[in-house]
C-alpha cells in the first residue's frame, strides 16, 4: 500500500500581517477609541483584550476576515474561553493548530486503509 503525508500548516508570515492588519483597524474605529483593545501574538498564540465581552465580539468581526484575506483558514483557531481580567476587561485566547491530532489521524487512517 503506497503512503502518503497530510500537512496542516499556516502561513506565519501572512498571520502576523493579518493581526497588524487588524489592530490598525480596531485603533482607527471610533468605538474603540479610548479603550484598550488589541491583538497580540506569541508564536502560535493571539491572545484578544477588550474592555467588554461586546468588544470582543467586535474584534473577532474584525480578524477572522483579515486572516481569510491572507488565505489563512479560520478554522485552524481553537477559541478558548473568555476571561475577566480586571472590573470589565476581558481577554480571550485563541491557539493556532498546527498539523492533525493524533486521535483524527488514526481514524483518517483506518476510513483509508478500510476503503483500500
Amino acid at each position: 500500500m503506497p503512503s502518503f503525508d497530510i500537512t496542516s500548516e499556516v502561513d506565519m508570515v501572512a498571520l502576523r500581517n493579518a493581526v497588524e492588519g487588524a489592530n490598525r483597524k480596531i485603533n482607527g474605529r471610533y468605538d474603540f477609541k479610548g479603550s484598550d483593545a488589541r491583538v497580540e501574538q506569541a508564536e502560535k498564540l493571539l491572545t484578544l483584550h477588550a474592555d467588554s465581552d461586546f468588544q470582543l465580539e467586535q474584534m473577532l468581526a474584525i480578524l477572522l476576515p483579515e486572516m481569510t484575506a491572507k488565505k489563512i483558514d479560520v478554522r485552524c483557531l481553537k477559541h478558548g474561553d473568555v476571561q475577566k481580567v480586571s472590573g470589565n476587561k476581558v481577554k480571550q485566547e485563541l491557539t493556532v493548530r498546527v498539523g492533525i491530532e493524533q486521535e483524527q489521524s488514526k481514524r483518517i487512517v483506518k476510513l483509508i486503509k478500510d476503503s483500500k
